[in-house]
């Protein structure tokens, strides 16, 4: 238990920006401080310049501290201010490299488009792209990658499709934006039947397009969420420097974003209901739209975030959503 609970420790701290090196000194800090330096280097495993930049992100993040004047005894610091500090800055750099990489493809989109002659890039409209998307989902035979978020092209067999994916043992990976979770029956009807099958689903305040890779073969690109009330137009982008940043940019969102897990109920007693309820505040959604889900008023739902923060020893609702990371409830 103690090593899960570590390595969960590990996880959440690189995903605010810091090595493992930083996370292991971390680690010994919390099982020997105060103790010297020395000590927690030996505890570590670390020495030299490995340890002093180690020592010192976890100095720079608000995580550590000299624990008395004139010596060189170390020791943890609270954490609260420091993680704030390092979720900011983690979200700044996810933002800056959506917004790089959707300005390359909105270039090439109004720049070269027009002028691709090689078959490299396939334009699909209207009603063939229901048929088109069904054909794609069944040629997977390793992996899916998905950006999701309305608008929807109306295929009734979507759902169907990608549970039949996964039941023949093709990886699914989806970053569903909050739009998704808001938008009416997608997360009863279509987002949690799909991760109890066994997707493998995350979320982000929002992706910068639909977007479906299919193995490394190619990729399904709307032209523009924002451009687009419907989803009438879509690109198949086969391998090429396009296809590479569209790949590139998944994986980028995919490693920034929430886990989404589902129903799934795990060890610590936790209702399902209440579950739910941190799934859906972890992933952005709104007061009325958590209550609308749950089918409670806004009061109940209050009261029961007000519970939550309780039995987690959280003062706000950025510290519920560390704190159930850490749990495992998210």
């Amino acid at each position: 238990m103690r090593c899960m609970t570590n390595a969960k420790l590990g996880e959440a701290l690189r995903l605010l920006g810091l090595g493992p090196a930083a996370a292991g000194v971390y680690l010994a800090l919390l099982e020997r401080a105060p103790a010297p330096l020395r000590t927690i280097a030996d505890a570590a495993g670390l020495d030299g310049d490995e340890l002093a930049a180690a020592y010192g992100a976890l100095v720079d993040a608000g995580l550590a501290s000299a624990a008395r004047d004139g010596d060189d005894t170390v020791a943890p610091v609270p954490p609260a201010a420091g993680l704030e500090l390092l979720a900011r800055h983690r979200a700044a750099a996810v933002e800056e490299s959506r917004i790089a990489v959707g300005g390359a493809f909105e270039s090439f989109r109004r720049q070269r488009l027009a002028a691709y002659n090689d078959d490299l890039v396939e334009v699909v409209t209207g009603e063939a792209i229901g048929p088109r998307i069904r054909r794609a989902w069944a040629s997977a035979r390793e992996q899916i990658r998905q950006f999701e978020s309305p608008p929807y092209f109306p295929l009734t067999e979507a759902t169907g499709d990608a549970l039949a994916t996964l039941a023949r043992g093709v990886t699914q990976r989806v970053v569903y934006s909050r739009e998704s979770l808001e938008h009416p029956g997608r997360l009863k009807d279509v987002i949690e039947p799909c991760v109890e099958a066994g997707e493998q689903a995350r979320v982000l305040p929002s992706v910068p397009v639909k977007l479906v890779i299919i193995d490394d073969a190619y990729a399904l690109v709307s032209l523009s969420i924002e451009e687009a009330d419907v989803h009438n137009t879509m690109l198949v982008v086969q391998p090429c420097g396009l296809f590479s940043a569209l790949v590139a940019l998944f994986e980028q969102s995919w490693r920034n974003a929430l886990p989404f897990q589902g129903r799934t109920t795990r060890p610590g007693g936790l209702p399902p209901a209440d579950r739910r309820l941190l799934w859906l505040l972890a992933g952005g959604a709104s007061d009325e739209i958590i209550a609308r889900e749950l089918g409670v008023s806004r009061r109940t739902l209050y009261r029961r975030l007000q519970v939550l923060m309780a039995r987690l020893g959280a003062a706000n609702r950025f510290q519920m959503a560390l704190q159930a990371q850490r749990s495992g409830w998210l």
